[in-house]
């Protein structure tokens, strides 16, 4: 994107399309997805989650990426142009997604600090002789834990903060370079070898002692574990790992070509995630039960596991380092497009130089992520302050994906299915009446205002206690 009236875009469809893959593969698949299975019950969860990305998150998708394609706007723009108001209170649900944005990155760059501190340990040959025991306690030292007692010019306090502005250091880089030449260009080069790295990691933690009692838990379902909790959770992970309700999917859908077929785009998008997330839980629940790791550990669950799988294999350490690298690679994609929504904004609303614009925004999320780093465990520098019951990590992660996200996401679902003419919504998913998919763009427009608003509205009262399932 540039200010002299050229707008940047993807190169092509296929571009497109990898670039948000990049954007809704990310540590979500690697990270959340495992630990929040591990907590929710496993294959209940899995089932539930299933449902909400098919019934709530495509149908969301394809909205966003159809009022982005539309308008060729960021994501406050977005609503200005598509109701000819400048002053429409639709644009507000820009503002909320760049909000959602802002609180996804402050716990998010977070964990991607961890992930690249990792990356740093595995070459350096920390992980030799790893065992259970040393890899909690590796963890616990990575996050910050007894951060509570030291000093914060210490090394406890300090260590998460410096990987963490390390990740905001390179991401504020690529985002600086524009979207073919930047965004686009890194995404290619991540995701086919972070996807071959999974296989690697799958072959061999099938083949572990105990796996299947892994492979057992992911797949039982037991609905008795469901709670409205869960269910909420479920709902926000489907937001959380496809990256909606936040603006990014209509900034990204202002990029694509206008040949993209936006009413299957999404499909092939939730299915290629959903596949990565079922390679990391087979990758991690195996080894989980061959280790006697607790399923439900939490976010560590990741940190904890993987080093114990490479440590099982021969070349272990080489591919230790290039599987941490690569999921630092897959924590910049999902980074690139949660800082692309306010860059863009910035620069295309208030003309600030792209690369003025990204460098704003990395700092205000490296001031206010301080406190996330700091209160990723109880014991942390921070971890003492409670809003609301949670430490800033927490809290910043629920309000996110729980509240703001789901509430963008019902937004943008009700501006596509009702405000939007029938024929502006058609014309756009036919490519001009080039597709001859006039079946299917009901279909969707039935699930737009009736099905996907209805279901989010109930969960969101429900986990209120207004409503009881």
């Amino acid at each position: 994107m540039s200010t002299n009236g050229k707008r940047d875009g993807f190169s092509s469809t296929l571009a497109a399309l990898m670039v948000a893959l990049g954007s809704a593969v990310g540590l979500g698949n690697i990270w959340k997805f495992p630990y929040m299975t591990g907590t929710g019950g496993g294959g209940a969860f899995l089932v539930i989650y299933l449902f909400f990305v098919f019934c709530v998150a495509i149908p969301i998708m394809i909205s966003e990426f159809v009022i982005g394609r539309r308008s060729r706007l960021n994501a406050v723009g977005a609503f200005r142009k598509l109701t000819g108001n400048p002053r429409t209170p639709w644009s507000g649900i820009g503002f909320l997604g760049a909000l959602s944005s802002y609180l996804i990155m402050f716990f998010y760059s977070c964990v991607a600090g961890w992930v690249y501190s990792y990356t740093f340990k595995a070459a350096t040959g920390a992980f030799a002789n790893i065992t259970k025991e040393s890899a909690g306690a590796l963890f616990a030292e990575t996050i910050g834990v007894g951060g509570a007692e030291a000093s914060f010019f210490s090394s406890t306090v300090l260590a998460p903060i410096f990987w963490q502005v390390l990740v905001l250091v390179v991401v504020g880089t690529i985002i600086s370079f524009g979207v073919a030449r930047g965004i686009e260009r890194a995404i290619k080069v991540m995701m086919p070898a972070l996807f071959a790295l999974l296989v690697i990691c799958v072959i061999r933690a099938l083949t572990l002692p105990g796996a299947g009692d892994g492979l057992r838990f992911l797949f039982h379902v037991d609905f008795k574990q469901v709670t409205p909790a869960v269910i909420l959770a479920a709902m926000g992970l489907a937001f959380f790992k496809l990256s909606l309700g936040m603006g990014t999917m209509i900034t990204y859908g202002s990029y694509f070509t206008d040949d993209a077929d936006l009413s299957v785009s999404p499909l092939k998008i939730a299915i290629a995630d959903i596949c990565i997330s079922m390679l990391a839980g087979l990758a991690i629940f195996p080894t989980v039960f061959s280790f006697g790791v607790e399923p439900g550990a939490g976010p560590g669950l990741l940190f904890i596991t993987i080093p114990l799988v490479f440590s099982q294999m021969p070349f272990g350490q080489l591919l230790l380092f290039a599987f941490f690298l690569l999921t630092a690679f897959a924590a910049n994609g999902a980074m690139l497009s949660l800082v692309e929504v306010p860059t863009s904004w910035m620069s295309e609303e208030f003309n600030i130089p792209r690369k003025r614009a990204a460098l704003i925004n990395c700092v205000i999320i490296g001031a206010v992520g301080i406190l996330a780093a700091g209160s990723a465990d109880g014991s942390g520098y921070f971890g003492g302050i409670s809003v609301f019951g949670k430490g800033f990590f927490d809290l910043f992660d629920y309000l996110s994906s729980n509240v703001a996200m789901p509430i963008g996401g019902f937004c943008i679902a009700i501006f596509a299915g009702y405000l939007m003419k029938r024929g502006e919504l058609f014309d756009e998913l036919s490519n001009h009446g080039t597709l001859h998919n006039e079946g299917r763009a009901a279909f969707i427009r039935i699930l737009m205002r009736y099905v996907t608003p209805v279901l989010v509205v109930v969960i969101l009262l429900n986990a209120l206690g207004i409503i009881k399932l």
